[in-house]
């Protein structure tokens, strides 16, 4: 076990008056707020653009099956379906370094609170409009298909939108008011399903965005009223493991199922942002303490181990994505790990930060960048572009779907450069 390395004084570092939260200063002296690293964002925007290269997959031909998702009951995962949980992975990391940010700006418990649930409740609306447009049926609804996304979209960016300071406040209230009315309006007149079988808007699956949201949720609330205290996050992470496995069991009562939504009963997806909770914690104090290469010595460690867990687990539930096994919950956090060691030496240790310069809009504006293919996809069905086959099949298929990637990307940070920065 890695831990019989890592020092005492971390389980007990926030047992004083410097308690993250309970310092009336509202600051965390257990680390440095101030000290800003790149390789978070620099991770958070690699992995932005590998979801939308694999999102865009679908548009190609004739490309390895290994890109993509494995089937349902398959014994195995492909590069796609590591993109979901690294996301996951790198909410958590974030969450101790925002929550410290908020503290030095003077934020109490019950701020913390409030934006956590209210973040969580942007990100369900967000992944439920999104996941309706799935099956959206035109001719129920009385609408074109593909003005359903541009429209939710650009909704999306209204409300959440950070208006400048010069602008009159009654402009922004507004316009936020306008998409407000639109997605109510979109929502009601919303009917979805096979011409058999027509539905109105609900939550169906949540979407990616909805999944995301559950688990930030716990997660965050866990490392609010954690303060830092290394053992209540370790508890935490190892919670969500062990009830992992208990659901893939099937041990945990029909009742329980029907109330609390999957991404947290699952225990899997909340697993994977506490995973990130914790290494960032580990992260936090070698970094504090100025020894990179004992960090890494233990996060390495921690890999190892979370490796022989998913080797361990991988037998009895197996090895997959669509079934939120636990083995795929051990494997993609030792991934997401080990990725995170790697960019740490190179952008921050190695101070090669601007070699990742041109996906930086992907790491600091990740919300919108993960919209902005929605529009493209939507302002491209409402032109009737299409491309040739040649562009979209083979090895110049995957390099198109790269070239999408970075565009959206540099879309992005084109809204940045107009005032576009949402903030959730």
């Amino acid at each position: 076990m890695i831990w019989i390395f890592y020092p005492l004084n971390l389980i007990h570092m926030n047992k004083n008056s410097d308690s993250a939260i309970s310092n009336t200063s509202g600051k965390d002296h257990s680390f440095p707020v101030t000290q800003r690293i790149a390789t978070i964002d620099i991770l958070r925007a690699l992995t932005m653009v590998l979801m939308i290269f694999v999102n865009d997959l679908w548009s190609l031909k004739d490309i390895p099956a290994w890109l993509g998702h494995m089937k349902r009951g398959v014994d195995g995962i492909g590069l796609a379906d590591v993109v979901f949980p690294a996301f996951l992975f790198i909410v958590g990391l974030s969450l101790p370094y925002a929550i410290a940010n908020r503290l030095k700006k003077g934020d109490s418990l019950w701020q913390l609170v409030q934006h956590v649930v209210i973040r969580t409740i942007a990100l369900l609306v967000m992944g439920v409009f999104l996941v309706n447009g799935e099956t959206f049926n035109a001719a129920a609804t009385g609408m074109p298909r593909y003005l359903w996304n541009p429209l939710i979209c650009i909704s999306f960016i209204l409300i959440w939108n950070t208006y400048p300071d010069s602008w009159n406040k009654y402009i922004s209230y507004a316009a936020r008011a306008v998409a407000i009315v639109t997605l109510l309006i979109l929502a009601i007149i919303y009917r979805g399903g096979p011409a058999d079988n027509i539905y109105r808007f609900s939550p169906q699956w949540w979407g990616i965005l909805g999944l995301i949201g559950w688990a930030y949720l716990v997660s965050g609330l866990i490392t609010v009223f954690a303060k830092g205290n290394f053992l209540v996050i370790l508890g935490g992470w190892a919670f969500f493991c062990i009830l992992s496995m208990v659901a893939k069991a099937h041990l945990i009562p029909r009742e329980i199922l029907s109330v609390v939504p999957g991404a947290i009963s699952g225990g899997t997806l909340t697993g994977l942002t506490m995973g990130g909770v914790l290494t960032s914690v580990i992260f936090r104090h070698f970094i504090r303490k100025g020894e990179n290469l004992r960090m890494t010595l233990v996060l390495l460690g921690f890999s190892a181990l979370l490796i022989l867990f998913s080797i361990l687990t991988r037998p009895y539930w197996g090895l997959a994505k669509l079934g939120a096994t636990p083995a795929w919950l051990f494997l993609c956090s030792a991934f997401t790990i080990l990725t995170f060691v790697a960019i740490y030496w190179v952008a921050d240790v190695g101070k090669k930060s601007k070699w990742f310069d041109i996906i930086k809009p992907a790491g600091t504006a990740t919300i919108l960048c993960y919209l902005v293919p929605y529009l493209v996809y939507g302002i491209r069905n409402i032109l009737h572009i299409s491309l040739p086959e040649t562009l979209r099949t083979g090895g110049v298929g995957l390099v198109k779907t790269f070239l999408f990637a970075i565009l959206c990307v540099a879309i992005t940070g084109l809204l940045i450069r107009v005032g576009v920065r949402m903030k959730l």
